[in-house]
Order: C-alpha cells, then sequence, then structure tokens
C-alpha cells in the first residue's frame, strides 16, 4: 500500500513538473530574450537565459522519469540511462549556480549600484557561465566514467525488472561517494553561502535606504524567495550526498529527496518572473492580446508608468537613483542662482 501511494506521489509531482515546468521557463524564456534583444543582455538576462536552458534541459527529459514511474522499470535502450541521468544533473547542478548567481547580481546593484553599472559587462556574464557550466560538466564527465560499460542499468532478479542509476558495484562507490560529498559541498554548500550571504545584505541595505514601503517589499520578497528556492529544492538531495558519505553506501531515499529537486522547474520561473520589469496584470494583459506593446516599451527602457499624472519607477533601484538626479538638479539650480 505504501508504494502505490509513493507512486502516486511522483507520479503527480512529476506530471506538474513537466505541465507547470513548460509554460513558465518558455515564458521567461521570452521575456527575457526580448528584454536582451530591446535593452541588451545584462549580467541578470544572461543568467536567466542561462537558467531556463538548465531547466528546460530537465523538463525535456521529464516524460521519461514519468514513465519510468508508472512502469517500475527502465523499458528504454541501456544508452539512455546515461544520457538521460546525464542532463538530469547538469540542470539540477547548473539551476542552482545559476540561481547564485542571479542573487550575487541582485545584492551587487543594491549595495555598489554605480561601480557595478559602470565594469558590468555581457562578454564578462558569459565567461562566468562558461565556467559554471565547465565546472558541473567536469564533475559529471568524473561520475559517468566510473559506469564502466554498463550504463548504470541493474537487472533485479527479484522483480525482473531494470533499474537505471539505483544500483552500484562495490568499486563504482567507492568513486563515487566521496565525489558525491565534493560536488554537495562545492556545487551546493558554498553557493548556498553565498546566496545567504547576498540575502542577508540586501535585507540590511534595503531596510536603511530611503526607498519607498513598496520598493522596499518588493527587493526583500525577490531575496528571500531566491534563498528559500534555493534551500528547498536542493537541500534534500545534497543531503543525501552528505548521509551516504558517511554510511559509506548509496542511500535508499535518494529518490524520495530528488522529488524536492524537480519543483525547481516551476519555482525558479516565478522568481525571475519577479526580478523582471513587467507585473503580473502586464504580462497577464499581453498574453490575452489586450496591449500592443509591452508595458514600459515606449519609454527609453526605464520601466516606468503614468499613476496619477506623474511617472513612477516599478523597479525600486530606478527609483532611488531618479531621486538622487532630482536632488542634484536642485543643488545646481541653487548654485546658479545670483547672490541677493
Amino acid at each position: 500500500m505504501s508504494m502505490i501511494v509513493f507512486q502516486c506521489v511522483f507520479l503527480i509531482v512529476y506530471s506538474l513538473t513537466f505541465l507547470l515546468g513548460l509554460p513558465a521557463n518558455l515564458l521567461v524564456l521570452f521575456i527575457y530574450a526580448r528584454k536582451a534583444h530591446k535593452r541588451g543582455a545584462t549580467p541578470n538576462v544572461v543568467y536567466a537565459l542561462n537558467l531556463c536552458v538548465a531547466n528546460l534541459a530537465l523538463v525535456a527529459w521529464m516524460p521519461v522519469k514519468t514513465l519510468e514511474t508508472v512502469r517500475e522499470n527502465w523499458a528504454l535502450p541501456n544508452e539512455l540511462c546515461l544520457v538521460y541521468n546525464f542532463f538530469l544533473f547538469a540542470s539540477l547542478y547548473g539551476s542552482g549556480l545559476f540561481l547564485s548567481a542571479v542573487a550575487v547580481g541582485r545584492y551587487l546593484s543594491i549595495a555598489f549600484p554605480i561601480s557595478y553599472k559602470l565594469y558590468r559587462r555581457t562578454r564578462i556574464s558569459c565567461l562566468v557561465s562558461g565556467g559554471l557550466w565547465a565546472i558541473v560538466l567536469l564533475h559529471l564527465g568524473l561520475g559517468l566514467a566510473v559506469e564502466g560499460g554498463g550504463h548504470f542499468v541493474s537487472v533485479s532478479v527479484h522483480h525482473n525488472t531494470s533499474e537505471c542509476y539505483e544500483n552500484f558495484t562495490r568499486e563504482q562507490l567507492d568513486f563515487l561517494v566521496p565525489l558525491r560529498l565534493e560536488m554537495a559541498l562545492l556545487l551546493f554548500l558554498v553557493p548556498l553561502i553565498i546566496t545567504a550571504f547576498c540575502t542577508l545584505r540586501c535585507l540590511a541595505l534595503v531596510g536603511r535606504s530611503c526607498l519607498p514601503a513598496g520598493g522596499k517589499r518588493r527587493v526583500l520578497a525577490v531575496a528571500l524567495s531566491t534563498l528559500a528556492v534555493f534551500v528547498v529544492c536542493y537541500a534534500p538531495y545534497n543531503a543525501s550526498h552528505v548521509v551516504g558519505f558517511v554510511l559509506d553506501e548509496n542511500v535508499s531515499w535518494r529518490k524520495e529527496a530528488m522529488l524536492s529537486s524537480s519543483c525547481n522547474v516551476f519555482l525558479e520561473p516565478i522568481v525571475m518572473l519577479m526580478l523582471s520589469p513587467y507585473t503580473t496584470r502586464d504580462l497577464v494583459g499581453r498574453l490575452c492580446g489586450r496591449g500592443r506593446e509591452w508595458p514600459g516599451s515606449r519609454s527609453k527602457a526605464t520601466g516606468r508608468h503614468r499613476r496619477h499624472g506623474k511617472a513612477v519607477s516599478r523597479d525600486p533601484l530606478a527609483t532611488a537613483k531618479g531621486v538622487t538626479s532630482v536632488i542634484e538638479k536642485q543643488i545646481r539650480e541653487t548654485e546658479r542662482r545670483p547672490k541677493e
């Protein structure tokens, strides 16, 4: 009975991951690709596009995961097990690293707005993205190198079924267990510490700033959502690596821990939509065909809209810069007045 319940839970989670993750990531991909075309590729845009690519790689293989769950058997060719796990873990660790990169970029834009704007370059962001992918692919290459020609497909004698990446020989575990611990420390714990530091610093800086209450709430919501998604989605599976290293075995609940990791496919697009300059009403109106242009396309990349006859910026950073420019203008006008 318990196996049936677990199977139903797996089926529901993987089905929702595919049904929600595919349109959500395509929407984010469209928004940020359009933003890059109109305004140039900022670091957050580059990281967001890489994040969408990583999530779509997992979404593309979600039907295979659902089929395996329903049949309780790996019915596809053995070679596809290796390819499937390569894309699965590349998406898992790649999306985590790029989510951390987004948090770092957000912190730098708040803590050092002028310096960050002067030195941020698309080329640097692309090099950082390439370096992050190289780290992920290097670890996956080392892990897949020990498969020994069996493509990680094992046959269960008692149930007469095949399993993909579930059972390992002692020689494979002697290499995989330490590698998993190193991946949990380097690809999860270090990015988690960086994301937590950036989030706490954002909370402190925004709390002491002169931004409007609405701007503060938005910045805090984005920062806390990024940290929450990182912990909820990636902590359980990486915890299984630590426990496996302590026990020196392949823990039996790795499959259950993977459930939360798959949820990042539809949770991360929510965070990226919160970072975009468009509100939910704008997106719904555009998708329903109620407007010919995206909000803010008529302005010079300011993201402003008219409210009660005044220009109001949706970006709290733009609001702070606008206030600064007004103050500087008033000071210059005061200096130019003749002395009475």
